[in-house]
C-alpha cells in the first residue's frame, strides 16, 4: 500500500509516535524516526523497521524548534531523496486548571504541539509542491475538539491543529497534497497508564464504546490517510475516540 513511500513521523520514539511508524513500515513506507529525547527507544524502533526490510533513521529534533526541523528535512530529503508522507505526532502535555498554570507551561504546551506542527509543514512545503504530491496527517485530539477542564493549554494547542489542517489543506489541495488530521480520544499509553483508576473510570463512563482504544487504532487510520485509498480526503478530522465526540 505504501511501497516506495518515505514517511517522516515525529514524536516516533514511543507511543502512539512509535507505531505509526512501525505500521507504516508494515505496509511498505521506509520511514524516518524523529525523536527528541528519548534517542535508546527511538533507534529501537529503526531496528524493527530495518528488519522488516525497511530503510529508517533516527533523527534527533525538538519540533518547536523552527530551524532545527528545517535541518532536519533537509538533511533527510538529501539522505531518502524525497518525503511523501509527513505524520505529525510529537506533543507534550503539562495539564494544570488555568487558575495553577503557568505562563511558561501554557507556552511549552503551544510550541510543541502547535508551533511544532506547522514548523514541519512550513519546511515541507516546497518539496511537497515540487513533488506535487504529499500527504500531511497532523495528529489533533478528542480534547481539540471538545475541550477538557485541567487541559487549556493541551485543549488549545490541539484545536489549533484542526485549524492549521483545515488551512493547509486548502492551500495545497490544488498540488494534489490531502492535509488531514486524526483525533485520538482515550488510548492505551504510557501517559493514560500513568492516571488514577478514578480517572479512568470517569473517562471510561464517557465512551459509549466502553474501551480504551490502542496506538494500533490510530495508526490503522493514519496509515489509510497515507494511502492512496485516501486520495478523496483532505480539510478532514477524523476522530478515532469510540464515539467520545459524537
Amino acid at each position: 500500500m505504501l511501497t516506495g513511500k518515505v514517511a517522516l513521523v515525529t514524536g516516533a520514539g514511543r507511543g502512539i509516535g512509535r507505531e505509526i511508524a512501525l505500521t507504516l513500515a508494515e505496509y511498505g513506507a521506509d520511514v524516518i524516526v524523529n525523536y527528541n529525547g528519548s534517542k535508546e527507544k527511538a533507534e529501537e524502533v529503526v531496528a524493527q523497521i530495518k528488519a522488516m526490510g525497511r530503510r529508517a533513521e533516527a533523527v534527533q529534533c525538538s519540533v518547536a524548534d523552527y530551524e532545527s526541523c528545517g535541518k532536519m528535512i533537509t538533511d533527510m530529503l538529501e539522505m531518502f531523496g524525497h518525503i511523501d508522507i509527513l505524520v505529525n505526532n510529537a506533543g507534550i502535555t503539562k495539564d494544570n486548571l488555568v487558575i495553577k498554570m503557568t505562563e511558561e507551561d501554557f507556552d511549552a504546551v503551544i510550541h510543541t504541539n502547535l508551533k511544532g506542527t506547522f514548523n514541519t509543514m512550513k519546511h515541507m512545503y516546497r518539496p511537497f509542491i515540487k513533488q506535487k504530491a504529499g500527504r500531511i496527517i497532523n495528529l489533533s485530539s478528542v480534547s481539540g475538539v471538545l475541550g477538557n477542564a485541567g487541559q487549556a493549554n493541551y485543549s488549545a494547542s490541539k484545536a489549533g491543529v484542526i485549524g492549521l489542517t483545515k488551512s493547509m489543506a486548502r492551500e495545497l489541495a490544488s498540488r494534489n497534497i490531502t492535509v488531514n488530521a486524526v483525533a485520538p480520544g482515550f488510548i492505551d499509553t504510557d501517559m493514560t497508564q500513568a492516571m488514577t483508576d478514578t480517572a479512568k473510570e470517569a473517562t471510561l463512563a464517557q465512551i459509549p464504546l466502553k474501551r480504551v482504544g490502542t496506538p494500533k487504532d490510530i495508526a490503522e487510520t493514519v496509515a489509510f490517510l497515507a494511502s492512496d485509498k485516501a486520495s478523496y480526503i483532505t480539510g478532514q478530522v477524523i476522530s478515532v475516540d469510540g464515539g467520545m465526540a459524537m
